[in-house]
Parts: structure tokens; sequence; C-alpha cells
């Protein structure tokens, strides 16, 4: 973490902050530099410095294939059995597909993973200092201060998952995991243990909670509120087997929040607007995002050379455990008809294509623009994390509980399951497969599950996919560290991964 930054620059909304080892400052126009204090006078301010880590979630960093954690959603999931890549396309995601980019320390991906999430740390670090000082509204700076909070932790949780071993409850956990980041700082740090980052990741969760409790409501799904510090949570202690903890915060962060209508599976899973959505970001319509959106490269329908030839699929595998009365059925193509979809020839039609996710609206028409919310945390997540979790406790009958009201709504022919033990569990994470594909939760569920990678017997092609199996606990599992943090940080520069 060497060499971050002493000063920072206004952009209009945005403030970013610079990557982990990389001394240098932000811009704006007109560009001028001011002092930190001046940044944080105020709270109006300090809301600006929280809209920029909000806005850096789906903004483009260097490559067409750096828009953000949009981006970095498809990265996971290519790394999955689950989504299928019909061709090379123009080449974009082939080498995460194929499992090489994650281990090429000099590469762009590992650099722009780690880079992505220590500036949401240094820019989080920098309002937690500054906000108590500045100007205004005491409930507007405890809001701003929780925000950051659960930022920072949400940062330390991704790193620590991709760059560090998984967490193993029944050891000590005291393999290396990512380094710290409390302050923002000039001297190179270490790594900790994994331990010690899932520590520092709950401290500053539950700070988050207290500093939102009684804080100003949020104003937007792009913004954090009490419910997704609770979901972060979940998915913390779901990774942690601390089962408990994961049933309860997930039952929390999912009330108030209703299942999406069967009609509204089909508009594209493109809107905050949507009410399952706990939290996503925001993009104003008449702001294209041209090639580096998530829809340029996930969606049906947006006229990108990459989407027009190389459909994204669902694995055959998976497909066809998923009910003929079930509408997420209808989210994915097994016959593509050109007539029935509307789509000019210039799109390539294949079979199990997905439809899931459309950009610029819920026509299946081709898009006029890129443009489309992400989701970052929805209610079906946190039904299916609360039933996991209570069917690793051996509550089976709670379990098959918040498992029907999630798979009833979706298949009003599914019957409640009479599963208990390892069944009931393979049952729920089969439909968590389903419902979550494509949203970038599959590589970090297999690393968690110690589970093997398996595209065998499906419609992967091997000469494209290359990878086809690995094994659990192979150090494949594990992001290189960049070798530009290495180089620029004595503190780290023996301890890269094998």
């Amino acid at each position: 973490m060497k060499n971050i930054l002493n000063k920072v620059i206004i952009s209009g909304l945005i403030i970013l902050a610079l990557g982990a080892c990389k001394e240098d400052f932000l811009e704006t126009v007109p560009t001028s530099s001011v002092s930190e204090s001046s940044v944080f006078a105020t709270t109006s301010n300090a809301m600006m410095a929280l809209n920029g880590i909000h806005r850096s979630m789906f903004m483009q960093y260097s490559n067409q294939d750096e828009a953000g954690q949009g981006s970095i959603n498809i990265h996971l999931d290519m790394l999955g059995e689950d989504l299928v890549m019909h061709s090379t396309g123009n080449g974009w995601f082939n080498a995460t597909y194929q499992w090489s980019s994650t281990r090429n320390a000099n590469g762009t991906n590992v650099y722009f993973f780690y880079r992505f999430y220590y500036k949401i740390i240094a820019n989080a670090n920098m309002i937690i200092t500054n906000v108590n000082k500045a100007v205004g509204p005491a409930e507007t700076k405890k809001m701003i201060r929780g925000q950051a909070m659960a930022y920072r932790a949400y940062a330390h949780f991704q790193l620590v998952q991709l760059f560090a071993k998984r967490y193993d409850a029944g050891t000590a956990n005291d393999q290396m995991g990512v380094p710290i980041m409390t302050t923002n700082t000039t001297e190179g740090l270490p790594r900790a243990s994994v331990a010690d980052v899932y520590k520092q990741i709950n401290l500053d969760l539950d700070s988050a909670v207290i500093y939102l409790t009684g804080a100003a409501a949020r104003t937007a799904k792009s913004h954090i509120d009490i419910p997704v510090v609770k979901g972060i949570k979940a998915r913390v202690a779901l990774t942690q087997q601390n089962w408990a903890d994961a049933a309860k915060y997930a039952n929390e962060a999912r009330q108030g929040y209703k299942f999406m209508s069967a009609a509204q599976h089909l508009e594209g899973y493109n809107s905050t607007a949507n009410p399952e959505w706990i939290w996503g970001s925001t993009q104003i319509s008449d702001q294209q995002t041209y090639f580096y959106s998530f829809f340029a490269y996930m969606s049906f329908n947006f006229s990108s050379t990459n989407i027009r030839g190389n459909p994204k699929k669902i694995s055959k595998a998976l497909y066809d455990q998923i009910s003929a009365t079930d509408v997420r059925k209808g989210l994915w193509l097994l016959t593509p008809a050109r007539p029935a979809i509307t789509l000019p020839t210039t799109f390539t039609l294949a079979p199990y294509m997905n439809r899931k996710f459309l950009a610029n609206g819920t026509s299946m028409d081709v898009a006029a623009s890129s443009v489309g919310d992400i989701t970052y945390m929805r209610a079906a997540e946190m039904y299916l994390i609360e039933a996991e979790a209570l069917a690793r406790q051996n509550k089976d009958t709670e379990a098959q509980d918040a498992l029907f009201l999630l798979a009833n709504n979706r298949d009003s022919k599914y019957v409640k399951s009479t599963k208990t033990g390892t069944d009931l569990v393979n049952e729920i994470l089969l439909q968590r497969r389903i419902e979550l594909w494509g949203e970038g939760f599959r590589f970090l569920d297999l690393k968690r599950l110690n589970a093997k990678l398996d595209r065998t017997g499906s419609n992967h092609n091997t000469a494209l996919a290359v990878m086809m199996t690995v094994e659990p606990g192979d150090i494949l599992w594990q992001f290189m560290i960049p070798k530009a943090e290495l180089d620029a940080n004595p503190a780290i520069k023996d301890q890269q991964n094998p």
C-alpha cells in the first residue's frame, strides 16, 4: 500500500482514490488541487466523495472488461461451470474463461481487481478520517461514515476471497490474506492473515450498522443502508461457515422486500426499481456507456461485436435441471427462432443462449445503448443464504420453509422439499445456481464450498474453455498478486501466491 495520496481533487460528484500502490493525483475539469481538509469541509462535499465511490462501482477503468463491479461479476462467473461462451467473439473475457488471466501477475485482470478494491478502500478511509470534522447535520455525517465503513468491509471481503486461500472454519486461518488498510499511508503494508482480515471486515460491518442506525435515509439503491450491510454480513458469515449469523442476517436483510412478478423476470434484470433489488448501481438512461458496460457483454440485445457473435449461454447440465414450469426457464432460449426474437441476421442465435439480461429497457429488439442498472444484491439471494445456513445447522424444517418461499414463487408447481441433510443442502445450492446465474457468484461459491470445477458433460467447447476441471484446493483458486504491487511495496515483495 505504498504511496497513497496525500491530496485529492474533486471532479463533479466523483472522487476516486488512487491505486493501492501508485503515487498519482485525481483529475478534475478544470484541474485544481485542494487539501484533503478542504474537500471534507462540509457534509455536502463529503457526500460528493461518497458519491464518487458509488460511481466507481460501474465506471470504466482501463480496458473494456474493467467497468467496476459489473465487469468483475462477469469475470467471476466466467470462472465457473454454469456460464458458457459460445465463441471467442472479439476476445474479451476469453482468458478468464480459460483460467489463465488470474494466474498472470503481469496481466491486466489481476491488476484491475486489486486496484479497484483498494481504490474503494482508500476513498472510504479518507471519508472515515475526515467526515466527523465536516460542517453539517449529525445524521448526515453518520450516514456518510456508515456507508464508508461498509464499503471498506466489502472491498476487503472481495479481496481476501480472490487473493487468498479459502476461509476454513476448522483451522486457524493463519494463511496469508491481503494487506488491511484502515488508514491511508505511504508505507507499504504486509499481507495480514486471513483470520485477521475477516476480523477487520466484521468490525467494520458492525460499525457500519451502528453509524447507519438513526442516520439520514439513503436516497437511491446505489447507496448503502442497514439491509445492505446485513446482506454483506450474511455473505461474510456464510463464507466463514458461521451458519447461525448467516441465517440471522440474511433474514433481516430481506425484510420489506417483495418478490418480483413472473413478468418482471423477463424485463431484463436491469432496473433498481425491481422490488427484489436491495443494492445496485443506477445508470442514467441518456448516458451511454458503450462497450465497457456489463450489458455490452452479458445482454441479449445490445449490438456490440461481442454480443452479436458470442451470445452467452447457460450450461446445458444446469438448464436441464430447471423445471418446465419454472418462470426462470424462460431466461434462456433452448431453440431461439429469429422471427420470434426480432434480432437481425447479424446476431448469432444459439441453443441455451441468455435472454436474462436486456440492455436499455425491456424490449428483445436491438438496444440503442448498453445502459442498464447493475444488481449487486437481491432478496432472492438472502432467502438462499438463509435456507443454506439453516440446513447446515440441521434445522431442516426451517430450511425447507425458507427455500419454499423462493422456489414456489418461481415455480407454482414446486412441491415443498422433504429432503434433509446433504440432500437438502444440494437442492438449495442448485436453486442458488439457477437464481444467481450471471450475477457473479459461482466462482466464489465453488471456492467457499471447496468444490471441484467440472465443466464436463455439458455444452462447453473444450477447445475454447480449455480448463474443464480444477480440483478443490488447487493453487489456481488463488489469484496472483499483481507484480506492480510486489515491485512498489517492499513489505509484500516476497509474499506472492504459489
